[in-house]
Protein backbone atom coordinates (compact mmCIF):
# COMPACT_ATOMS: atom_id res chain seq x y z
CA UNK A 1 0.00 0.00 0.00
CA UNK A 2 1.55 3.54 -0.61
CA UNK A 3 1.95 6.22 1.54
CA UNK A 4 -1.05 8.38 -0.05
CA UNK A 5 -2.93 5.18 0.44
CA UNK A 6 -2.30 4.16 3.50
CA UNK A 7 -1.88 7.85 4.92
CA UNK A 8 -2.71 10.67 2.58
CA UNK A 9 -6.24 9.64 1.19
CA UNK A 10 -7.34 8.87 4.97
CA UNK A 11 -6.78 12.18 6.50
CA UNK A 12 -8.01 13.74 2.99
CA UNK A 13 -11.55 11.87 3.10
CA UNK A 14 -12.08 12.91 7.08
CA UNK A 15 -13.63 16.35 5.31
CA UNK A 16 -15.82 17.33 3.61
CA UNK A 17 -15.30 16.17 -0.44
CA UNK A 18 -15.87 19.70 -1.76
CA UNK A 19 -14.14 21.82 1.15
CA UNK A 20 -10.98 19.56 0.76
CA UNK A 21 -10.46 19.74 -3.04
CA UNK A 22 -11.04 23.49 -2.68
CA UNK A 23 -8.10 23.50 -0.52
CA UNK A 24 -6.15 21.31 -2.19
CA UNK A 25 -6.00 23.18 -5.43
CA UNK A 26 -5.29 26.21 -3.36
CA UNK A 27 -2.56 24.36 -1.66
CA UNK A 28 -1.13 23.17 -4.79
CA UNK A 29 -1.03 26.64 -6.28
CA UNK A 30 0.88 27.97 -3.28
CA UNK A 31 3.74 25.17 -3.89
CA UNK A 32 3.34 25.69 -7.46
CA UNK A 33 4.95 28.78 -6.98
CA UNK A 34 8.02 27.29 -4.75
CA UNK A 35 10.82 25.99 -7.49
CA UNK A 36 12.23 24.24 -5.24
CA UNK A 37 8.91 22.08 -4.37
CA UNK A 38 8.33 21.81 -8.19
CA UNK A 39 11.80 20.25 -8.91
CA UNK A 40 11.37 17.82 -6.26
CA UNK A 41 8.21 16.69 -7.41
CA UNK A 42 9.93 16.23 -11.00
CA UNK A 43 12.36 14.21 -9.46
CA UNK A 44 10.07 11.89 -7.12
CA UNK A 45 7.40 11.08 -9.36
CA UNK A 46 9.60 11.33 -12.80
CA UNK A 47 8.55 8.96 -15.56
CA UNK A 48 11.16 7.26 -17.23
CA UNK A 49 11.28 7.60 -20.88
CA UNK A 50 10.41 4.92 -23.17
CA UNK A 51 9.72 4.66 -26.70
CA UNK A 52 7.02 2.36 -25.83
CA UNK A 53 5.19 5.03 -23.83
CA UNK A 54 5.64 8.22 -26.79
CA UNK A 55 2.72 9.73 -28.85
CA UNK A 56 2.48 11.50 -31.26
CA UNK A 57 -1.77 12.68 -31.42
CA UNK A 58 -3.99 15.26 -33.03
CA UNK A 59 -0.20 16.67 -34.08
CA UNK A 60 0.88 16.64 -30.23
CA UNK A 61 3.88 15.09 -29.36
CA UNK A 62 3.04 13.23 -25.63
CA UNK A 63 5.85 11.73 -23.46
CA UNK A 64 3.69 9.22 -22.38
CA UNK A 65 -0.67 8.68 -22.68
CA UNK A 66 -1.33 9.45 -19.20
CA UNK A 67 -3.14 13.02 -18.79
CA UNK A 68 -5.70 14.72 -15.67
CA UNK A 69 -9.12 14.61 -17.13
CA UNK A 70 -10.96 17.64 -16.90
CA UNK A 71 -12.60 18.34 -13.51
CA UNK A 72 -10.06 18.67 -11.15
CA UNK A 73 -8.29 21.85 -12.05
CA UNK A 74 -11.38 23.67 -13.05
CA UNK A 75 -9.96 27.13 -13.24
CA UNK A 76 -6.26 26.16 -14.24
CA UNK A 77 -4.98 27.08 -10.76
CA UNK A 78 -2.62 23.96 -10.39
CA UNK A 79 -2.18 22.43 -13.71
CA UNK A 80 2.14 23.02 -13.44
CA UNK A 81 2.20 21.44 -10.33
CA UNK A 82 0.05 18.56 -11.16
CA UNK A 83 2.45 18.20 -14.16
CA UNK A 84 5.35 17.41 -11.64
CA UNK A 85 3.76 14.69 -10.09
CA UNK A 86 3.71 12.86 -13.71
CA UNK A 87 0.92 13.86 -16.00
CA UNK A 88 1.87 14.69 -19.45
CA UNK A 89 -1.15 16.58 -20.45
CA UNK A 90 -3.69 18.12 -18.01
CA UNK A 91 -7.14 19.44 -18.99
CA UNK A 92 -8.05 22.47 -17.28
CA UNK A 93 -12.09 23.47 -16.94
CA UNK A 94 -14.86 23.07 -17.31
CA UNK A 95 -14.61 26.56 -18.61
CA UNK A 96 -17.57 28.78 -19.25
CA UNK A 97 -17.64 32.77 -20.87
CA UNK A 98 -18.78 33.77 -17.22
CA UNK A 99 -17.98 32.65 -14.04
CA UNK A 100 -20.78 30.41 -12.66
CA UNK A 101 -21.11 29.31 -9.12
CA UNK A 102 -22.56 26.11 -10.07
CA UNK A 103 -25.38 23.90 -8.11
CA UNK A 104 -26.54 24.08 -4.72
CA UNK A 105 -24.24 22.78 -2.05
CA UNK A 106 -23.80 19.75 -1.16
CA UNK A 107 -22.82 18.70 -5.01
CA UNK A 108 -19.70 16.06 -4.33
CA UNK A 109 -20.55 13.11 -2.70
CA UNK A 110 -17.72 10.06 -2.12
CA UNK A 111 -19.02 6.35 -1.98
CA UNK A 112 -15.72 4.84 -0.83
CA UNK A 113 -16.30 1.00 -0.57
CA UNK A 114 -16.87 1.33 -4.75
CA UNK A 115 -14.22 3.59 -5.28
CA UNK A 116 -16.41 6.21 -6.57
CA UNK A 117 -17.79 10.11 -6.70
CA UNK A 118 -21.43 11.40 -7.67
CA UNK A 119 -21.03 14.83 -8.63
CA UNK A 120 -23.58 17.86 -9.80
CA UNK A 121 -20.86 20.54 -9.90
CA UNK A 122 -23.09 22.22 -12.38
CA UNK A 123 -19.66 23.98 -14.37
CA UNK A 124 -18.72 26.12 -11.29
CA UNK A 125 -15.61 28.16 -12.39
CA UNK A 126 -13.95 31.79 -12.01
CA UNK A 127 -14.88 32.24 -16.28
CA UNK A 128 -12.70 32.19 -19.06
CA UNK A 129 -10.71 35.50 -18.56
CA UNK A 130 -10.01 34.84 -14.93
CA UNK A 131 -8.68 31.15 -16.85
CA UNK A 132 -6.51 33.35 -19.00
CA UNK A 133 -4.80 34.79 -16.07
CA UNK A 134 -3.63 31.60 -14.61
CA UNK A 135 -2.66 30.28 -17.70
CA UNK A 136 -0.23 33.42 -19.00
CA UNK A 137 1.90 32.47 -15.60
CA UNK A 138 2.27 29.16 -17.16
CA UNK A 139 6.27 28.51 -17.57
CA UNK A 140 6.78 24.91 -18.07
CA UNK A 141 5.99 22.54 -20.99
CA UNK A 142 3.46 20.32 -19.65
CA UNK A 143 0.17 20.52 -22.68
CA UNK A 144 -2.71 21.55 -21.42
CA UNK A 145 -6.38 20.95 -23.14
CA UNK A 146 -9.06 23.58 -22.79
CA UNK A 147 -12.50 22.28 -22.02
CA UNK A 148 -15.36 24.33 -22.74
CA UNK A 149 -18.73 24.91 -22.08
CA UNK A 150 -21.69 27.05 -22.16
CA UNK A 151 -23.09 29.41 -19.34
CA UNK A 152 -26.31 27.97 -17.50
CA UNK A 153 -28.43 31.03 -17.99
CA UNK A 154 -27.37 31.08 -21.68
CA UNK A 155 -29.92 29.05 -23.59
CA UNK A 156 -29.36 26.03 -25.94
CA UNK A 157 -30.45 27.98 -29.00
CA UNK A 158 -27.84 30.50 -28.59
CA UNK A 159 -24.93 27.69 -27.05
CA UNK A 160 -22.91 28.64 -30.23
CA UNK A 161 -22.24 31.69 -29.07
CA UNK A 162 -20.91 30.79 -25.42
CA UNK A 163 -18.51 27.86 -26.89
CA UNK A 164 -16.76 29.97 -29.76
CA UNK A 165 -16.65 33.02 -27.00
CA UNK A 166 -14.55 30.22 -25.07
CA UNK A 167 -12.66 29.05 -28.06
CA UNK A 168 -11.71 32.73 -29.13
CA UNK A 169 -10.53 33.55 -25.83
CA UNK A 170 -8.73 30.91 -24.72
CA UNK A 171 -7.27 29.91 -27.70
CA UNK A 172 -3.49 31.46 -27.29
CA UNK A 173 -3.21 29.53 -24.21
CA UNK A 174 -4.32 26.08 -24.95
CA UNK A 175 -2.29 22.98 -26.91
CA UNK A 176 -6.36 21.30 -27.77
CA UNK A 177 -9.87 21.97 -27.39
CA UNK A 178 -12.59 19.53 -25.53
CA UNK A 179 -16.17 20.82 -26.47
CA UNK A 180 -18.39 19.84 -23.25
CA UNK A 181 -21.94 19.13 -24.36
CA UNK A 182 -21.99 15.88 -22.19
CA UNK A 183 -22.00 16.99 -18.61
CA UNK A 184 -25.12 15.71 -16.83
CA UNK A 185 -25.39 18.67 -14.57
CA UNK A 186 -26.34 21.68 -16.30
CA UNK A 187 -29.84 21.42 -17.23
CA UNK A 188 -30.46 20.56 -20.50
CA UNK A 189 -26.67 20.56 -21.85
CA UNK A 190 -27.35 17.18 -22.89
CA UNK A 191 -30.16 17.91 -25.44
CA UNK A 192 -26.95 19.61 -27.36
CA UNK A 193 -25.52 16.34 -27.95
CA UNK A 194 -28.43 15.49 -30.80
CA UNK A 195 -27.42 15.40 -34.23
CA UNK A 196 -28.80 19.34 -35.55
CA UNK A 197 -27.45 21.37 -32.29
CA UNK A 198 -24.54 19.68 -32.38
CA UNK A 199 -23.43 19.28 -36.16
CA UNK A 200 -24.09 23.52 -35.70
CA UNK A 201 -21.81 24.26 -32.90
CA UNK A 202 -18.76 21.96 -33.95
CA UNK A 203 -19.15 23.75 -37.67
CA UNK A 204 -19.31 27.08 -35.90
CA UNK A 205 -15.88 25.97 -33.61
CA UNK A 206 -14.23 24.69 -36.80
CA UNK A 207 -15.09 28.09 -38.69
CA UNK A 208 -13.44 29.64 -36.08
CA UNK A 209 -10.28 27.59 -35.71
CA UNK A 210 -9.69 27.70 -39.81
CA UNK A 211 -9.42 31.52 -39.14
CA UNK A 212 -6.52 31.07 -37.34
CA UNK A 213 -2.89 31.43 -38.49
CA UNK A 214 -2.58 28.01 -36.69
CA UNK A 215 -5.70 25.84 -36.29
CA UNK A 216 -5.76 23.76 -33.06
CA UNK A 217 -6.88 20.14 -32.43
CA UNK A 218 -10.66 19.93 -31.46
CA UNK A 219 -12.18 17.13 -29.99
CA UNK A 220 -15.74 16.44 -28.63
CA UNK A 221 -16.54 15.32 -25.09
CA UNK A 222 -19.21 12.33 -25.35
CA UNK A 223 -21.80 10.30 -22.15
CA UNK A 224 -21.41 7.22 -21.51
CA UNK A 225 -24.91 7.03 -21.90
CA UNK A 226 -25.53 7.01 -25.67
CA UNK A 227 -27.46 4.38 -27.93
CA UNK A 228 -25.50 3.21 -31.07
CA UNK A 229 -27.42 5.32 -32.62
CA UNK A 230 -26.09 8.03 -30.95
CA UNK A 231 -22.73 7.17 -31.12
CA UNK A 232 -23.35 6.94 -35.06
CA UNK A 233 -24.02 10.24 -35.05
CA UNK A 234 -21.21 11.25 -33.26
CA UNK A 235 -18.85 9.41 -35.64
CA UNK A 236 -20.66 11.03 -38.64
CA UNK A 237 -20.26 14.66 -36.80
CA UNK A 238 -16.04 14.26 -36.22
CA UNK A 239 -15.64 12.35 -39.58
CA UNK A 240 -17.84 15.01 -41.72
CA UNK A 241 -16.32 17.80 -39.46
CA UNK A 242 -12.98 16.66 -39.74
CA UNK A 243 -12.07 17.54 -35.78
CA UNK A 244 -9.64 16.05 -34.22
CA UNK A 245 -11.31 13.15 -32.19
CA UNK A 246 -13.46 12.70 -28.78
CA UNK A 247 -13.07 12.12 -25.24
CA UNK A 248 -15.11 8.89 -24.08
CA UNK A 249 -16.22 9.38 -21.70
CA UNK A 250 -18.22 11.74 -19.13
CA UNK A 251 -19.33 11.14 -16.09
CA UNK A 252 -22.92 8.42 -15.86
CA UNK A 253 -26.12 8.57 -15.02
CA UNK A 254 -26.70 5.07 -14.26
CA UNK A 255 -26.49 4.17 -10.95
CA UNK A 256 -25.23 0.40 -11.74
CA UNK A 257 -22.68 -1.88 -9.93
CA UNK A 258 -23.07 -0.13 -6.76
CA UNK A 259 -22.78 -1.86 -3.57
CA UNK A 260 -24.44 0.71 -1.40
CA UNK A 261 -28.33 0.18 -0.54
CA UNK A 262 -30.57 1.97 -3.03
CA UNK A 263 -32.28 4.02 -0.70
CA UNK A 264 -29.02 5.63 0.25
CA UNK A 265 -27.50 6.40 -3.41
CA UNK A 266 -31.65 7.83 -3.91
CA UNK A 267 -30.72 10.33 -0.86
CA UNK A 268 -27.80 11.68 -2.52
CA UNK A 269 -29.99 12.78 -5.70
CA UNK A 270 -28.81 13.12 -9.52
CA UNK A 271 -25.10 14.01 -10.50
CA UNK A 272 -22.91 11.99 -12.85
CA UNK A 273 -21.44 8.73 -11.54
CA UNK A 274 -17.78 8.35 -11.46
CA UNK A 275 -14.70 5.93 -10.58
CA UNK A 276 -14.96 1.96 -10.89
CA UNK A 277 -18.61 1.59 -11.32
CA UNK A 278 -17.89 3.48 -14.47
CA UNK A 279 -15.00 1.29 -15.92
CA UNK A 280 -16.57 -1.52 -18.26
CA UNK A 281 -18.97 1.39 -19.62
CA UNK A 282 -16.54 3.59 -20.90
CA UNK A 283 -14.46 0.91 -22.60
CA UNK A 284 -17.65 -0.11 -24.45
CA UNK A 285 -18.06 3.19 -25.76
CA UNK A 286 -14.34 3.30 -27.02
CA UNK A 287 -14.45 0.08 -28.26
CA UNK A 288 -17.26 0.73 -30.15
CA UNK A 289 -16.40 4.29 -31.66
CA UNK A 290 -13.18 2.96 -32.28
CA UNK A 291 -14.29 -0.08 -34.80
CA UNK A 292 -17.43 1.49 -35.65
CA UNK A 293 -14.88 4.57 -36.89
CA UNK A 294 -12.39 2.30 -38.50
CA UNK A 295 -10.27 3.96 -36.38
CA UNK A 296 -10.29 7.07 -38.51
CA UNK A 297 -9.70 9.80 -35.06
CA UNK A 298 -8.22 9.24 -32.30
CA UNK A 299 -9.96 8.50 -28.80
CA UNK A 300 -9.13 9.92 -25.34
CA UNK A 301 -9.81 7.40 -23.14
CA UNK A 302 -11.69 8.35 -19.56
CA UNK A 303 -13.80 6.93 -17.47
CA UNK A 304 -12.94 4.38 -14.30
CA UNK A 305 -9.62 4.20 -15.14
CA UNK A 306 -8.40 2.97 -11.42
CA UNK A 307 -5.32 0.86 -12.21
CA UNK A 308 -2.86 -0.44 -14.70
CA UNK A 309 -5.28 -2.39 -16.14
CA UNK A 310 -7.82 -0.60 -17.11
CA UNK A 311 -5.91 1.87 -18.49
CA UNK A 312 -3.99 -0.62 -20.79
CA UNK A 313 -7.57 -2.46 -21.35
CA UNK A 314 -8.75 1.53 -22.49
CA UNK A 315 -5.75 1.53 -24.90
CA UNK A 316 -6.48 -1.64 -26.10
CA UNK A 317 -9.86 -0.77 -27.22
CA UNK A 318 -8.83 1.91 -29.19
CA UNK A 319 -8.10 4.97 -27.00
CA UNK A 320 -4.10 6.46 -28.38
CA UNK A 321 -4.22 8.30 -24.73
CA UNK A 322 -6.01 8.01 -21.05
CA UNK A 323 -7.14 10.20 -18.37
CA UNK A 324 -7.69 9.69 -14.53
CA UNK A 325 -9.57 11.97 -12.20
CA UNK A 326 -11.23 9.17 -9.70
CA UNK A 327 -8.21 7.38 -9.91
CA UNK A 328 -6.15 10.35 -8.85
CA UNK A 329 -8.52 10.69 -5.83
CA UNK A 330 -8.02 7.02 -4.57
CA UNK A 331 -5.05 5.99 -5.57
CA UNK A 332 -3.13 9.19 -5.40
CA UNK A 333 -0.22 10.47 -7.60
CA UNK A 334 1.40 6.60 -8.28
CA UNK A 335 -1.14 5.72 -10.60
CA UNK A 336 0.44 7.43 -12.99
CA UNK A 337 3.81 5.85 -12.65
CA UNK A 338 1.86 2.53 -11.99
CA UNK A 339 -0.19 2.66 -15.49
CA UNK A 340 3.01 3.74 -17.71
CA UNK A 341 5.31 0.57 -16.38
CA UNK A 342 2.33 -1.54 -17.05
CA UNK A 343 2.34 -0.04 -20.53
CA UNK A 344 6.10 -0.65 -20.95
CA UNK A 345 6.13 -4.09 -19.50
CA UNK A 346 3.22 -5.31 -21.90
CA UNK A 347 5.01 -3.82 -24.57
CA UNK A 348 8.27 -6.13 -24.28
CA UNK A 349 5.55 -9.25 -24.75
Amino acid sequence: MSFYSSVCRPILFLFNPETIHNFTIKWLSFLGKMPFVQNYLEWHFRIKPDKALEREVFGIKFPHPVGLAAGLDKNAQAFEILGAMGFSFVEVGTVTPRPQIGNPKPRLFRLPKDKALINRMGFNNYGVEEMVKNLKKRHTNIIIGGNIGKNEVTPNEDAIRDYVLGFNTLFDYVDYFVVNVSCPNQPNLRELQEKEPLTRIVKALVEANEEKNRPKPILLKIAPDLTHEQLDDVIDIVVSTKIAGVVATNTTTTRNGLSYDAEYIQSIGNGGLSGAPETNLSTEVIRYVHEKSHGAFPIIGVGGVMSPEDAYEKLEAGASLVQIYTGFIYEGPSLINKICKYIVKNSKK
